[in-house]
């Protein structure tokens, strides 16, 4: 019995022509980040994602067949929340277009993302948010979800500068406190993860999110790091309170 593919992989199908994905997938800047710098739309080319501190990879296009597949070889990458931090060095990321009946196929294969390395789940979370949101909203409505050049301020930085704004005297009863629902389609495992990671990997997943602005992607423990959490019953809604 031959064991399933250990590689992340995921696949949509959309109504355009292979001709239309094969565009979108190649214009890295609309549906993934629009910080990269270098150019990602032709063979030999070698371009740089980045986000904050906390992610940032070189790829080099490796092999493209116009209409049908596009292969980007890691050649160097950084997380500031792994052990190793080159995780995902020397790996793969694989597009094949293809028809079927009246519909597009595009399959998107991670190769060496397996589920032994550490960010396997952040890293697999996010790239399915990319690729079946982004990705496929920049293909059918011509328009993507990619991170933003300048990005929002991170949750837990929103509610310090809320914080300070009420000067040193005092806290009223709702200082420091917000409200978000979990987006457990997006939830992740082990404590090992912090939030200001799960914050930079999965930028674009929150922003899929059908939640309010607000809503945050918490580890399994349930617990953000500097916060207290308190779970309604009636409504499920999580609320966080700082004490950093």
């Amino acid at each position: 019995m031959n064991n399933p593919d250990p590689n992340f992989t995921t696949t949509i199908s959309v109504d355009q022509s292979p001709e239309e994905a094969f565009a979108a997938i190649n214009n890295v800047r609309g549906w993934w980040g629009e910080n990269i710098e270098g150019s990602t739309a032709n063979l030999g080319d070698e371009w740089t994602y980045r986000y904050k501190d906390v992610h940032r990879c070189t790829m080099k296009v490796t092999a493209m067949v116009p209409n049908e597949k596009v292969v980007w070889l890691v050649v160097d990458n950084y997380f500031n929340f792994t052990q190793d931090k080159t995780e995902w060095k020397n790996t793969k990321i694989v597009f094949e277009v293809s028809r079927h009946g009246n519909k597009t196929e595009i399959r998107f294969t991670h190769e060496g993302l397996v589920p032994a390395y550490e960010c396997f789940d952040l890293c697999s979370n996010a790239w399915g948010s990319y690729v079946n949101g982004s990705l496929r909203s920049l293909i059918t409505t011509g328009k993507g979800r990619p991170n933003p050049r300048k990005p929002q301020t991170d949750f837990r930085e929103r509610l310090r500068i809320k914080e300070r704004g009420n000067g040193r005297g005092g806290r009223a009863p709702h200082q420091g406190t917000a409200r978000f629902r979990v987006a457990k389609s997006y939830s992740v495992s082990g404590a090992r993860h912090p939030s200001g990671a799960v914050e930079g990997i999965l930028f674009g997943a929150r922003r899929e999110s059908t939640r309010a602005q607000d809503s945050a992607t918490l580890p399994r423990n349930g617990r953000l790091p500097g916060f207290r959490t308190s779970r309604n019953a009636d409504s499920g809604d999580q609320t966080a309170t700082s004490f950093a």
